[in-house]
């Protein structure tokens, strides 16, 4: 078989998988958000645009759109910030530095529930070691999953120690990319460190942030996971973004045409989003 004919059965394997197991899945999805279903056993009924009138008029998607905006900006800037303070000091030359650069990877090879059930053993009420450490201070005591803020601040603080080591990882690769002869130069033209990191780093950073803040925009705006089994979208819907929305309203209210709904317009509102962000940030800029 020739390098083309493999290519090409190569190729059409692919698409055929992903024709399968994303596009058809994501296609149906949408077209039930144009029926109503009491049930998934019961028989579809076409309404057209009836579940988008009467999702957009709700005010839990307006609700659960804000919470998943505060959520995924807040966890991004923060990963973003501590990922790029982590590669730099992981970039540097220090005894054991392998030995620190594989370790600081773990949190993100740990199951999620292993994560979210550590952290609510660590904050429990009544044997919780930072519960503890609040009390041993004389703080007043923080009730993590009553308060609204609090409940927030806790997915964004657990999404943010699972996932930083990911961007910290995709950030250190951009890092051995810039040549040091740079940096050299820039030290005899008698810059300082924060001169070189806004007038070197970054910029040469910039395509790997562009990808990374892109990656984990999507990631996280449908991330489930993690504030599910942490907060389970409460208190009173105050971490309810549209994934848990979505999910409740098909498979808790049996409204299967809602949570379709609800589905289709969180993928455009991301789809508008990713247009949006690559008019600003194009990956490929023309040089002048």
């Amino acid at each position: 078989m020739s390098s083309k004919a493999t290519f090409a059965l190569f190729l059409t394997i692919g698409l055929l998988i992903t024709l399968a197991l994303i596009a058809a899945p994501v296609f149906y999805a949408i077209s039930l958000s144009f029926y109503t279903m009491d049930s998934f056993v019961a028989d579809p009924e076409w309404i057209g645009l009836a579940n988008y009138v009467r999702v957009l008029s709700t005010g839990a998607f307006w609700n659960a759109l804000g919470n998943g905006l505060i959520y995924s900006i807040s966890t991004i800037v923060l990963q973003v910030v501590l990922g790029i303070g982590m590669a730099l000091v992981l970039n540097q030359a220090f005894p054991g530095r392998n030995l620190v650069r594989g370790l600081s990877i773990l949190p993100y090879l740990l199951p999620t529930v292993v994560i979210v059930l550590t952290f609510k053993w660590m904050v429990d009420g009544s044997i919780g070691i930072i519960t503890k450490g609040i009390a041993a201070l004389g703080l007043p005591p923080v009730h993590w999953f009553e308060s609204p803020q609090a409940a927030m601040a806790s997915s964004v603080m657990v999404s943010v120690w699972l996932w930083t080591p990911f961007v910290t990882t995709a950030l250190l690769a951009g890092l051995q990319t810039v040549p040091t002869s740079l940096y050299e130069a820039a030290k005899v033209d008698g810059t300082n460190a924060i001169q070189r990191f806004y007038h070197i780093t970054l910029p040469m950073l910039k395509p790997v942030l562009t990808v990374v803040v892109l990656l984990r925009a999507v990631w996280t705006f449908n991330k489930f996971d993690v504030i599910w089994l942490l907060t389970g979208g409460g208190p009173v819907g105050s971490t309810e973004h549209l994934a848990i929305l979505s999910y409740a309203t098909a498979f808790t209210k049996f409204d299967i045409g809602g949570g379709a709904t609800i589905a289709t317009l969180s993928f455009l509102f991301l789809a508008i989003s990713v247009f949006i962000y690559f008019r600003i940030f194009p990956l490929d800029e023309e040089e002048s």
